[in-house]
């Protein structure tokens, strides 16, 4: 008679499945996840986002497959249709709401408890908590929990711009824009300046390759306060966000002829400098001289899909169409500078000058090819083994998502912020920036064994913030006067 495991085993040989995508197989941990936090203008109902899941993210196959392991394909996991019963993902929690005395406090833990459990891969990978509960920035929060092999950043927000409704017209989708290209002088020009710059691509991919296959065989960041110990095993999870103005970033951005990107980086590494500096002991000077030595970078995400039309992924969840959708994503390694700085402006000067010439490299496509190659000719195991190495050698993980640029309501319940953190890899710290109207989010996912004051790092990354932003008007009325 045949065991109970074998006979599961035998079913699902037999059912359809598709296999995972090389970024989803490099990310298949059960600890690989987002947590995505709302909070809303309304009280929430659980029976409208029963409701509005069933009609439409319940149509996206990831939130209607589960992942199992493809005994056909060398054991590795793959995606298979099961039937999803919405209610068992829509948790409410029965809690004494009147006795909690501090609710962004709770708000906070609570999220952070999530974020410390592994995901439970016997069913589809996503769950929404959903809490009446009022803190300082929103009426009701629902904070939900997607596996990260499901989607990225940028094809999350998608689907949520899909499921979403504009708040100034109730059956209206938002509205995309899409960027205009610049009139070409002549034909000559275009040649010229076309030639020039593949020499720069390829100069510049030459050299940004080898830092990434060195940084992949054996160059690690220095020992710093903010990189964990992958050898250790065990991280704790501390997820906080703080809000800051969108017009804040803006006005920096207008004024240094820069990008959002740019602006939220140098802030970044303002903040990063301010908290490292202040986890030595010494005199300033002697601070410098250690934070000069430092070499810290980070993994930045990298979208690499055209952008994706909101009418495709409304049609795909309502008619059950098909749209590319899911993790199209590469990855650079990007040198940090945390170096005190003088002058607060270099600090985003020094972002754009290293951005810059990321972009022009064919890095976060390489690392997307390199993982490809890896899981066809390796397998899967060697893929993850492949992810361990990048996010262990490397201080950090950022990203930056943009978001809606109207407000939206998502299920009939309007949107007052939108923070979320990806929890992924070895590092200690997971930093991510997610826009929405006039507010920018800054998102801190945190292993507390490593890094055990969070909101003081999210105080110096604010700070940083104003002291560019005073840099900045400085530097606009200096030039008002000439």
């Amino acid at each position: 008679m045949k065991t109970e495991k074998v006979m599961e085993r035998e079913e699902i040989e037999t059912m359809p499945m598709e296999p995972l995508s090389p970024m989803s197989h490099m990310l298949s941990s059960p600890n690989f996840f987002i947590v995505i936090t709302f909070g809303f203008k309304v009280r929430c109902n659980p029976s409208a986002f029963v409701e509005g899941i069933k009609n439409s993210l319940i149509n996206a196959p990831r939130f209607s497959s589960k992942m199992e392991i493809d005994y056909k394909r060398k054991g590795d996991p793959a995606w298979i249709p099961v039937k999803v019963r919405v209610e068992d993902h829509v948790i409410v929690p029965d809690l004494e709401y009147s006795n909690i005395e501090n609710p962004d406090q709770f708000i906070e833990d609570y999220t952070s408890s999530i974020a410390n459990i592994p995901m439970d891969m016997s069913k589809p990978l996503w769950e929404f908590h959903l809490l009446n509960i009022k803190t300082s920035k929103a009426e009701s929060l629902a904070i939900v929990k997607i596996h990260h092999s499901i989607g990225d950043g940028m094809s999350l927000m998608s689907l949520l711009l899909a499921c979403s409704r504009k708040t100034s017209d109730p059956d209206a989708l938002i509205s995309t824009t899409t960027a205009t290209k610049k009139p070409v002088d002549s034909m000559a020009w275009w040649l010229f300046v076309g030639f020039w710059f593949m020499i720069r691509v390829t100069f510049t991919t030459i050299v940004e390759f080898s830092k990434l296959m060195l940084t992949i065989c054996f160059l690690r960041d220095t020992k710093n306060p903010l990189m964990g110990n992958p050898s250790d095993g065990f991280q704790s999870w501390k997820v906080v966000h703080r809000i800051i103005s969108f017009e804040d970033v803006k006005l920096v951005k207008d004024t240094m002829n820069m990008k959002v990107n740019d602006v939220l980086l140098g802030m970044t590494q303002a903040g990063l400098s301010r908290y490292l500096s202040s986890k030595y002991d010494g005199s300033t000077a002697e601070k410098k001289k250690i934070l000069e030595k430092l070499r810290v970078r980070g993994a930045v995400a990298i979208n690499l899909r055209p952008a994706t039309k909101i009418e495709d992924l409304a049609d795909m969840m309502a008619k059950g169409s098909k749209c590319r959708w899911g993790n199209f994503i590469g990855t650079i390694i990007f040198p940090l500078w945390v170096k005190p700085e003088n002058d607060p402006l270099e600090y985003i000067r020094r972002a754009k000058a290293t951005m810059d010439r990321k972009k022009i490299s064919l890095e976060a496509f390489i690392f997307y090819g390199i993982i490809k190659f890896t899981l066809k000719f390796f397998g899967g195991k060697a893929v993850e083994a492949f992810g361990k190495r990048i996010f262990g050698h490397t201080s950090l993980a950022f990203s930056n998502v943009k978001g809606p640029d109207e407000e939206i309501s998502f299920f009939h319940h309007p949107i007052s912020y939108i923070a979320g953190s990806a929890l992924v890899g070895a590092q200690a710290l997971n930093i991510h920036f997610i826009s929405y109207v006039d507010k920018i989010v800054i998102n801190l996912a945190v292993d507390t064994t490593t890094i055990a004051d969070p909101h003081q790092l999210c105080d110096d990354m604010v700070e940083a913030l104003e002291i560019i932003k005073s840099a900045t008007q400085e530097k606009r009325f200096h030039k008002t006067e000439v």
